[in-house]
Protein backbone atom coordinates (compact mmCIF):
# COMPACT_ATOMS: atom_id res chain seq x y z
CA UNK A 1 0.00 0.00 0.00
CA UNK A 2 1.46 3.31 -1.01
CA UNK A 3 -0.43 6.14 0.57
CA UNK A 4 -0.66 9.27 -1.56
CA UNK A 5 -0.37 12.58 0.28
CA UNK A 6 1.57 10.96 3.08
CA UNK A 7 3.40 13.03 5.62
CA UNK A 8 7.14 12.37 5.84
CA UNK A 9 7.98 9.80 8.55
CA UNK A 10 9.94 12.40 10.53
CA UNK A 11 6.75 14.51 10.68
CA UNK A 12 4.63 11.68 12.09
CA UNK A 13 4.26 11.39 15.87
CA UNK A 14 6.00 8.61 17.80
CA UNK A 15 3.82 5.53 18.18
CA UNK A 16 3.56 5.95 21.96
CA UNK A 17 1.77 9.27 21.39
CA UNK A 18 -0.90 7.46 19.36
CA UNK A 19 -1.52 4.26 21.30
CA UNK A 20 -2.18 3.64 25.00
CA UNK A 21 -0.25 0.34 24.87
CA UNK A 22 3.01 0.31 26.81
CA UNK A 23 5.95 -1.99 27.37
CA UNK A 24 5.78 -5.39 25.75
CA UNK A 25 2.13 -4.89 24.77
CA UNK A 26 3.06 -2.14 22.27
CA UNK A 27 3.56 -4.13 19.08
CA UNK A 28 4.25 -1.35 16.58
CA UNK A 29 7.59 0.41 16.20
CA UNK A 30 6.49 3.40 14.12
CA UNK A 31 4.00 4.85 11.66
CA UNK A 32 5.66 5.40 8.29
CA UNK A 33 2.76 6.55 6.11
CA UNK A 34 -0.55 8.23 6.74
CA UNK A 35 -3.22 9.86 4.59
CA UNK A 36 -6.94 10.09 5.37
CA UNK A 37 -8.18 6.53 5.04
CA UNK A 38 -4.82 4.71 5.06
CA UNK A 39 -1.97 4.09 7.47
CA UNK A 40 1.21 2.01 7.27
CA UNK A 41 3.12 1.01 10.40
CA UNK A 42 6.21 -1.12 10.93
CA UNK A 43 7.23 -3.77 13.42
CA UNK A 44 10.09 -6.26 13.70
CA UNK A 45 9.27 -9.33 15.81
CA UNK A 46 11.76 -9.74 18.66
CA UNK A 47 13.24 -13.18 19.40
CA UNK A 48 13.12 -12.78 23.20
CA UNK A 49 9.62 -11.30 23.41
CA UNK A 50 6.75 -12.83 25.39
CA UNK A 51 5.17 -14.12 22.17
CA UNK A 52 8.33 -15.76 20.77
CA UNK A 53 8.26 -19.48 20.10
CA UNK A 54 11.27 -21.80 20.57
CA UNK A 55 12.77 -20.46 17.32
CA UNK A 56 12.21 -16.84 18.37
CA UNK A 57 9.41 -16.28 15.86
CA UNK A 58 6.05 -14.60 16.43
CA UNK A 59 2.95 -16.77 16.10
CA UNK A 60 0.85 -15.81 13.09
CA UNK A 61 -2.33 -15.20 15.10
CA UNK A 62 -0.63 -12.17 16.69
CA UNK A 63 -0.87 -10.58 13.25
CA UNK A 64 -4.47 -9.72 14.15
CA UNK A 65 -3.19 -7.66 17.09
CA UNK A 66 -0.62 -5.93 14.85
CA UNK A 67 -3.45 -4.96 12.51
CA UNK A 68 -5.71 -3.86 15.38
CA UNK A 69 -2.96 -1.61 16.77
CA UNK A 70 -2.40 -0.12 13.30
CA UNK A 71 -6.15 0.59 13.06
CA UNK A 72 -6.01 2.26 16.49
CA UNK A 73 -3.06 4.38 15.30
CA UNK A 74 -5.07 5.36 12.19
CA UNK A 75 -8.05 6.41 14.30
CA UNK A 76 -5.75 8.36 16.64
CA UNK A 77 -4.10 10.17 13.70
CA UNK A 78 -7.50 11.18 12.30
CA UNK A 79 -8.67 12.39 15.73
CA UNK A 80 -5.41 14.28 16.19
CA UNK A 81 -5.86 16.05 12.84
CA UNK A 82 -9.40 17.02 13.82
CA UNK A 83 -8.23 18.34 17.20
CA UNK A 84 -10.16 15.65 19.07
CA UNK A 85 -9.07 13.27 21.79
CA UNK A 86 -9.13 9.57 20.88
CA UNK A 87 -11.80 7.39 22.48
CA UNK A 88 -11.47 3.81 23.66
CA UNK A 89 -12.51 1.38 20.95
CA UNK A 90 -13.11 -2.33 20.65
CA UNK A 91 -12.24 -4.96 18.09
CA UNK A 92 -15.56 -6.62 17.26
CA UNK A 93 -14.23 -9.28 14.94
CA UNK A 94 -12.20 -10.33 11.98
CA UNK A 95 -13.27 -11.88 8.73
CA UNK A 96 -11.24 -14.59 7.07
CA UNK A 97 -7.75 -14.04 8.49
CA UNK A 98 -5.47 -15.53 5.86
CA UNK A 99 -1.73 -16.17 6.14
CA UNK A 100 0.59 -16.98 3.26
CA UNK A 101 0.96 -20.79 3.14
CA UNK A 102 4.77 -20.54 3.13
CA UNK A 103 4.89 -18.96 6.60
CA UNK A 104 4.30 -22.14 8.61
CA UNK A 105 2.08 -20.11 10.94
CA UNK A 106 4.63 -17.59 12.19
CA UNK A 107 6.45 -14.35 11.37
CA UNK A 108 10.25 -14.62 11.45
CA UNK A 109 12.08 -12.80 14.23
CA UNK A 110 14.00 -9.70 13.20
CA UNK A 111 12.24 -9.35 9.84
CA UNK A 112 10.61 -5.97 9.17
CA UNK A 113 6.84 -6.21 8.77
CA UNK A 114 4.73 -3.44 7.22
CA UNK A 115 1.20 -3.36 8.57
CA UNK A 116 -1.16 -1.63 6.14
CA UNK A 117 -4.71 -0.60 7.04
CA UNK A 118 -7.34 0.98 4.80
CA UNK A 119 -10.64 2.24 6.19
CA UNK A 120 -13.43 0.80 4.04
CA UNK A 121 -16.47 1.86 6.05
CA UNK A 122 -17.34 4.09 8.99
CA UNK A 123 -20.72 5.31 10.22
CA UNK A 124 -21.80 7.90 12.75
CA UNK A 125 -22.46 5.25 15.43
CA UNK A 126 -18.74 4.41 15.63
CA UNK A 127 -18.81 1.18 13.62
CA UNK A 128 -16.00 0.80 11.08
CA UNK A 129 -14.37 -1.82 8.86
CA UNK A 130 -10.74 -1.91 7.77
CA UNK A 131 -9.03 -3.90 5.04
CA UNK A 132 -5.69 -4.95 6.57
CA UNK A 133 -2.51 -6.63 5.39
CA UNK A 134 0.95 -7.49 6.64
CA UNK A 135 3.63 -7.16 3.99
CA UNK A 136 7.33 -8.03 3.94
CA UNK A 137 9.62 -7.08 1.06
CA UNK A 138 6.61 -6.48 -1.19
CA UNK A 139 5.06 -9.90 -0.44
CA UNK A 140 1.71 -10.07 1.34
CA UNK A 141 2.01 -12.39 4.34
CA UNK A 142 -1.44 -11.97 5.93
CA UNK A 143 -4.77 -10.28 5.20
CA UNK A 144 -8.10 -9.75 6.90
CA UNK A 145 -11.00 -7.37 7.38
CA UNK A 146 -11.28 -5.99 10.93
CA UNK A 147 -14.51 -4.62 12.33
CA UNK A 148 -14.21 -2.11 15.14
CA UNK A 149 -16.53 -0.09 17.32
CA UNK A 150 -15.73 3.25 18.93
CA UNK A 151 -18.69 3.99 21.22
CA UNK A 152 -19.34 7.39 22.74
CA UNK A 153 -19.50 5.76 26.19
CA UNK A 154 -17.21 2.74 26.46
CA UNK A 155 -18.41 1.83 29.97
CA UNK A 156 -22.01 1.57 28.75
CA UNK A 157 -20.82 -0.53 25.82
CA UNK A 158 -18.98 -2.93 28.13
CA UNK A 159 -22.08 -3.22 30.32
CA UNK A 160 -24.10 -4.08 27.21
CA UNK A 161 -26.19 -0.91 26.94
CA UNK A 162 -24.52 1.08 24.17
CA UNK A 163 -25.42 -0.85 21.02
Amino acid sequence: MNVGGTRAPDKLPPIDELLPHRGTMLLLDRVTEFAGGCLVAEYSPRPGAWYADASGNMSGWIGIELMAQAVAAHVAMNKRQAGLAPKIGALLGTRSYQMSPGLAGSFAAGQLLRICVQEEFRDESGLAAYDCSIVQNGKTLATTMLKIYEPDDFELFVKGSAL
